[in-house]
């Protein structure tokens, strides 16, 4: 397993003579009271931060020394040439730039008190290599003092991010900053999770059904809450018409803004389409299907790069689905990198059928409300080209849809922000002071 290299990892605090625990928990004591500290576990190990100056207590949302901090991280990485390698990390200092940051702290700019809930305890993905700077940007930008468990691999954005991060945090303006933020890893340590939960005022989890029931088993304190960004389904809409209507100089833009939906993140992403739904009649939803999936061939081509394990388990997954599936109807490749599966009807559970690395299930239908029956509130992005926007509208009132959080063009799916699986983030991480 690759190990961090950003600064120095230190273990867990070792225990002062002044310090009680109480619950699995060390807790300090402070004019009189007991307040939680950080727990003592060999498995615990720090990748940024210091636990012994770790300060719990939130600021203001947009707080201005959090806006500056988040726009010079921009600077840093946009300069860095190492992180202009990585498209992912790019595009997380791109939301962080200080026009963006100003613009997004004008929308809640409301007159409202709000201040951040506390501490919140992010466990973020192993698949996703800078999920966990979103999630944290996202709280930090709420007020909150933050605890990021690490995914267990040291991905080079990772680490590319996490040294801006040590190093500003360094700068004397940050100081405050410095002692509300910790990056931590462990294992399987069970006994971890429930200390650091027992601290956390909010807790994030992103991740699967079972890793969510399974941290969920971990007690929060009695005013903490918590948020689960859990497995979610994606699909698209292509407009078939308009697909073979696009000219040469507009198609290629469609064409890269599916591969950059898709393939950056080998559709590990919830929000990468798995299912394509061609809207149009029989005859020309053909002809748009074989025009846009050969240039999507040379795209992936002259930009993707298959591991064989994903080969293979694109093979053992096609097999499956031609035993499996009733519907199926028919079955189209291009080389091994993309996976195309027709289908003759759309069915309730197709969200439980995922496929990775170019493996696609698709469906032609003139009448949206075909759709209706399967779509739950496990899909999440529906991203969309050629086809009206009061379309969707209607299609979602109308059938009174309980799935579906985002409805963006194609191009858009990875485009994260503070709106996500229909929460409002700076709302669900911060609290309100009534002021009357």
């Amino acid at each position: 397993m690759a190990k961090y290299s950003v600064g120095t990892i230190v273990p867990a605090v070792d225990e002062e003579p002044s310090s009680v625990f109480t619950a699995g928990l060390r807790m300090q004591k402070f004019e009189g009271a007991a307040i939680p500290m950080f727990p003592s576990h060999d498995g615990l190990k720090y990748a940024v931060g210091n636990p012994h100056d770790f300060s719990g207590r939130p600021l203001r949302i947009f707080a201005p020394e959090v806006r500056s901090f988040v726009s010079r991280l921009s600077e840093q990485l946009m300069a860095d040439q190492d992180a202009r390698k990585w498209a992912d990390v790019v595009s997380f200092a791109w939301w962080c730039r200080k026009a963006n940051i100003e613009r997004l702290a004008s929308v809640y700019d409301d007159g409202i008190l709000r201040l951040g809930r506390g501490v919140a305890f992010h466990i973020t993905p192993n698949n996703i290599p800078v999920n966990f700077a979103f999630s944290w940007i996202f709280s930090l930008l709420a007020g909150n003092a933050n605890l990021v468990r690490l995914p267990d691999f040291a991905f080079p954005q990772l680490v590319i991010i996490l040294r801006h991060v040590k190093n500003l945090l360094a700068e004397k303006p940050y100081r405050e900053l410095a002692a509300m933020n910790i990056f931590l890893t462990y294992g399987r340590e069970e006994q971890i999770t429930l200390d650091l939960s027992a601290m956390a005022d909010v807790r994030i989890i992103w991740g699967g059904d079972a890793t969510i029931r399974t941290i969920r088993t971990s007690p929060l304190p009695p005013r903490a809450i918590d948020i689960g960004f859990s497995d979610r389904y994606s699909f698209s809409i292509l407009g078939a018409g308009r697909v073979l209507a696009l000219g040469k100089s507009d198609f290629p833009r469609l064409i890269a803004g599916f591969f950059n939906d898709t393939y950056l993140m080998d559709q590990n992403a919830c929000s990468s389409p798995r299912l394509v739904i061609w809207h149009g009649g029989s005859g020309e939803a053909v002809e748009a299907q074989e025009r846009f999936w050969n240039a999507l061939g040379q795209e992936v081509v002259s930009r993707y790069e298959l591991a064989p394990i994903s080969a293979v388990d694109k093979f053992t997954q096609v097999c499956r689905d031609a035993i499996e599936l009733e519907f199926l109807n028919g079955f189209h490749h291009f080389d091994n990198r993309i996976f195309r599966l027709q289908l003759r009807a759309v069915f309730p559970g197709i969200e439980k059928r995922r496929g990775n690395c170019g493996y696609f299930y698709e469906y032609i239908t003139d009448n949206l409300d075909d759709l209706a029956p399967i779509i739950n509130n496990k899909y999440q992005t529906l991203t969309y080209f050629g086809v009206s926007k009061e379309l969707f509208t209607s299609f979602i009132l109308r059938n009174r849809i309980t799935g579906i959080d985002r409805i963006v063009p194609v191009g858009s799916a990875m485009d994260i922000g503070l709106i996500w699986d229909g929460y409002d983030l700076i709302r669900s991480f911060s609290r309100v002071c009534n002021v009357c």
